[in-house]
């Protein structure tokens, strides 16, 4: 087995406050001469056009995308007012990015073109012939352009068989403005999608602790296009909430949210719909896709340190040690464990397993839009044997 050097893949993080002074500390950690890509995530506290300056000095002649976050995730585990960054070593990754503007514009003859342009720039890359076996893709959206589902399936249906995650861009709980960086410049309104072909063995995943409970609520009155719910079961939607987890309607926070989510069952198995916000006229904004009709399941939290912990370590017992695992975390499971003073814990158990990524406001996995997960992928330090 062709022994790997220490830098195949690289993270840092930098807690300073002063942007170049940030971007300088990640520099000098993550450079060196076989340096191919570097991906970032945010706080929104920094001055973006100065961090955006600031990076690409100190990255100048490499690749670099990234996003703003609602929390940062680094070797300390749960971060906040920090900028972290993870390195792919050219000779073990091919990594290609496209950006999209205008996201509600986004067609499947989109999709095809910006597919095909990745594809054409992995071809020749270490990890032999774009397939399946040997690519992953990352998409990362402004986590409040209630764009992303269609964005997603567009996508999905152009990529095919190679396997998809990420994660929607957050600003700290503001729900002001969002954004993602490409080519030195933070965009709003604007999605990056990379393309990952990796000699290396990874595994891609998904995972919640959510379980479903007998309680349903049917939305009786939506505007899909806001996702905001007006009413459920036929009564004002913040009060058919509130009754249905105990607390008045004044008390409805982003610790309730967390603690009793509501998800819409597919098939046989069950998406979290989060709630982000109640509104002066009592109706629910949600982070994701809602609609008149559909019936949502009032779901009950197992242990998510426990359920995290069980799933990466399978994971690991498959592939062997691993370099980093890219994680998007969905901002209400962080709020979960803050409220249940649990943060330490799950900072610790984010640490065992070297996860390194942000808090979104939203996840993706193979094309679907979905909340209160954690998808992402596992990076081995073994050479991948290749498929037939």
């Amino acid at each position: 087995m062709t022994a790997i050097p220490p830098c195949a893949v690289v993270t840092a993080y930098s807690d300073a406050r002063d942007e170049q002074q940030a971007a300088r500390s990640l520099a000098e950690r993550l450079r060196h001469p076989n340096l191919g890509f570097v991906l970032f995530f945010c706080s929104i506290d920094y001055d973006l056009d100065r961090l955006a300056g600031a990076l690409s000095e100190g990255f100048e002649g490499v690749p670099l995308c990234g996003c703003t976050s609602a929390g940062e995730i680094t070797a300390r585990g749960y971060d906040r007012d920090t900028v972290v960054a993870i390195g792919f070593d050219r000779r073990f990754f091919a990594v290609s990015h496209r950006l999209i503007e205008h996201l509600d514009g986004f067609t499947l003859g989109d999709a095809q073109q910006l597919t095909e342009g990745l594809l054409g720039d992995c071809r020749d890359g270490p990890g032999g012939p774009v397939c399946a076996s040997n690519s992953f893709v990352l998409t990362l959206l402004d986590g409040l352009s209630v764009n992303e589902e269609l964005v997603l399936a567009t996508l999905n249906a152009a990529l095919g068989s190679i396997t998809s995650f990420g994660g929607s861009a957050g600003d700290d709980y503001r729900l002001s403005r969002t954004y993602v960086y490409c080519d030195g410049v933070f965009h709003g309104d604007a999605a990056i999608v990379l393309m990952v072909t990796t000699s290396l063995d990874f595994e891609v995943f998904s995972i919640h602790h959510l379980r479903p409970d007998t309680h349903k609520l049917v939305v009786t009155a939506a505007d899909a296009e806001r996702r905001v719910v007006q009413e459920l079961n036929a009564v004002p939607a913040a009060e058919e909430y509130a009754r249905l987890v105990g607390v008045p309607v004044a008390d409805l926070n982003d610790e309730v949210f967390a603690r009793y989510p509501l998800a819409v069952r597919i098939n046989s198995d069950y998406y979290a719909r989060s709630i982000q916000r109640v509104n002066d006229d009592l109706s629910l904004s949600f982070y994701c896709a809602v609609e008149n009709g559909i019936v949502l399941t009032a779901m009950r939290t197992g242990s998510l340190i426990d359920e995290t912990r069980h799933t990466l370590s399978a994971i690991e017992t498959r592939l062997g040690p691993s370099w980093v695992t890219i994680g998007c975390d969905c901002c209400l499971r962080r709020m979960e464990m803050e409220s249940a003073g649990l943060a330490g814990s799950a900072s610790a158990m984010l640490r065992d397993h070297r996860v390194v990524g942000f808090n979104t406001y939203g996840e993706q996995f193979n094309g679907m839009h979905i909340n209160q997960t954690l998808t992402g992928v596992v990076i081995g330090r073994r050479h991948r044997v290749p498929g037939p």
